[in-house]
């Protein structure tokens, strides 16, 4: 029998080296404790200051700090950004994130993508181009003006301090404009002149009747009577005297020194390195490194693939093939809106229908409310048929469906319940007001805007619509195809102008020939493209990355598969690189096969 006192020497001995071996750990993990600390803490600094450079981005989200100014576009600030940027970049890359959990792990190589390409577009200087019809400066300006708020006399006194501020803005604006024409960075000449018209169109209105104006021809409650005159006086003061008058300005420097020097070449092929810069737009865009040839051949599969579709529906309804139906439906009065009010019920209806069927689809379900509204009277000409706008993470502001009901004798009903689904539910409010909601996501995620995952599944979001019951009239359906074949189309109309130097004549022919678009929206359309290299790619690529990942997972997982859970996932980490979608779903379908999937963290709620 071994002495007691050699027992409890053993044990002793035991503990002390029980707890050598346990203590790097201990350390290792209260490191990594520290470190993740540390990278939140550094997330949070980055963040305060995006959104101190970008007070719009700022007012959007809810933050009204900065209501009470713009952003400088000056040529000087861009390269204190570029310092700071790099700044970032260091810090965010000496972290170490061993031993970090998944999704602090990707916080701080989603931060590290992000700035980098930040750095990567200040060094093509695709800053020097920010004038366009259909997403130029001149427009986000007036157009912001529908998401500010309007209830209190403090939120009037900061919008007069922007409005004073619009001439100096314009001065930036102009600025870096000639900086671009020195660069050989100039968009095409007949795309400048469409934004001479615009800029004089929203100049033209005086007072009230001005898009500035408008927020002071009713005051809310929330104003005090006693402010409400003062108020209206210094609204309408700046609305006169200073933003007509610089949107004139614009518009004469415009139209008298920077148009007649824009490029003919409509491609980005056109300016100098355009083929770099067009892989870079495809990249940012897509979140994929396919080769322009590759997208092209995509497109013209898919093309076929859709129309063959739409002859059967058009067979089924007793036409030839469908070449004559799509004759015959340019003289059916049944698809023809009468009225402006008639396609903003429609898409209202189409959205309350939807909203029921959403707890057979999600897990997740947003809090924010939803909003359909008309686009405004001088963005028709030039805007898509809808459009979709945020609200603030609070639910203050509910998320807007824009609307385009211009030239209605014109358009079409056939694919308005396809669109409802995109923009609305369970398309763009719904995705992006859940990732607004994610309590663990840090705010630069929640307010990500990768644009093939947030496109992507709103136009994946379409097609759930059939599977849950809809589209039951076959011309509906037929709509929804024409949706996706538009989507399809810009994969070939959009290299073809940018990579392989297709002229607007080509597209316009092309687009008349493989689509169900009305002419107003081949025009607008086509313009579109060329002035927003690549961004109508992101779409079709995103949707089908979305049915790929559906597809294998459900192949993988068998019975297991279950499409509410599915969908949660695709939701719960906010919009994501393409890639990293692919890459988190994989680790999810391991985690479902092992029993131990993650929790959805808002799925509480």
């Amino acid at each position: 029998m071994p002495h007691p006192l050699s027992k409890s020497l053993a044990l002793f001995l035991a503990a002390a080296l029980a707890a050598a071996v346990g203590a790097p750990a201990a350390r290792a993990a209260g490191d990594a404790a520290t470190r993740t600390g540390a990278l939140n803490a550094l997330l949070a600094e980055q963040w305060q200051w995006q959104l101190q450079q970008s007070p719009e981005f700022a007012s959007a989200i809810g933050d009204y700090r900065y209501n009470d100014r713009w952003s400088d576009i000056s040529l000087a600030h861009v390269a204190m950004q570029k310092q700071d940027t790099e700044r970032f970049l260091a810090r965010f890359r000496s972290i170490d994130t061993t031993g970090f959990a998944e999704q602090d792990r990707l916080n701080q190589q989603l931060m590290v993508r992000q700035l980098q390409d930040s750095l990567r577009a200040i060094a093509l200087k695709t800053y020097e181009m920010p004038l366009d019809q259909f997403t130029g400066v001149h427009l986000q300006l007036a157009q912001f003006v529908a998401i500010l708020p309007f209830d209190s006399t403090r939120h009037y006194e900061d919008y007069v301090a922007r409005l004073d501020q619009v001439p100096a803005l314009f001065d930036q604006l102009i600025g870096v404009l000639k900086q671009g024409e020195k660069d050989g960075l100039m968009p095409p000449k007949f795309l400048l002149e469409k934004v001479v018209t615009q800029c004089r169109a929203i100049a033209a209105p005086a007072g009230e009747a001005s898009a500035f104006g408008q927020p002071v021809a009713k005051f809310p409650d929330g104003v005090p009577v006693a402010d409400r005159a003062r108020l209206h006086d210094a609204v309408i003061e700046a609305v006169d005297g200073k933003v007509r008058p610089a949107y004139l300005k614009l518009a004469d420097f415009v139209e008298k020194e920077y148009a007649p020097k824009g490029r003919a070449g409509l491609g980005l092929w056109a300016l100098p390195d355009g083929g770099k810069r067009y892989r870079f737009a495809i990249e940012q865009m897509t979140t994929t490194d396919l080769a322009p040839a590759k997208i092209h051949a995509l497109g013209l599969s898919e093309v076929a693939r859709i129309e063959a579709e739409q002859d059967a529906i058009a067979k089924k309804l007793g036409y030839k093939d469908l070449a004559a139906f799509r004759a015959g439906l340019k003289t059916d009065p049944k698809i023809r809106p009468t009225s402006r009010e008639q396609i903003l019920d429609l898409y209202r209806k189409y959205i309350a229908q939807m909203e029921p069927k959403l707890p057979q689809l999600f897990g997740l379900l947003p809090k924010a409310k939803l909003e359909v509204l008309p686009v405004e009277t001088f963005r028709e000409k030039e805007a898509s048929a809808a459009q979709y706008t945020t609200g603030t993470p609070d639910g203050s502001r509910p998320g807007k469906v824009w609307v385009n009901t211009g030239d209605f004798e014109h358009r079409n009903l056939l694919e308005i319940e396809s669109t409802a689904y995109h923009e609305g539910v369970p398309g763009h409010h719904m995705q992006l007001s859940i990732a607004q909601e994610l309590p663990s996501l840090p705010p630069f995620r929640q307010q990500a805007g990768y644009t093939a995952y947030v496109e992507g599944w709103a136009l994946y979001s379409e097609r759930l619509g059939k599977e849950v019951g809809f589209y039951t009239d076959p011309y509906s359906d037929y709509g929804r195809l024409c949706d996706e074949l538009l989507r399809a189309d810009r994969l070939v109309l959009d290299t073809g102008v940018h990579a392989m130097r297709w002229t607007r004549e080509q597209m316009v022919d092309y687009f008349r020939t493989h689509s169900c678009e009305t002419e107003p929206d081949i025009q607008a359309e086509t313009d579109r493209y060329i002035a927003w290299p690549a961004q109508a790619l992101a779409y079709k690529l995103g949707q089908m990355k979305f049915l790929e990942l559906r597809a294998r997972a459900r192949k993988e997982l068998g019975d297991k598969f279950d499409i509410r859970a599915f969908h949660d996932e695709m939701l719960d980490g906010g919009a994501l690189p393409l890639d990293v979608l692919d890459a988190r779903t994989n680790a999810w379908i391991a985690a479902v096969k092992a029993g131990k999937a993650r929790a959805h963290p808002a799925a509480a709620r």
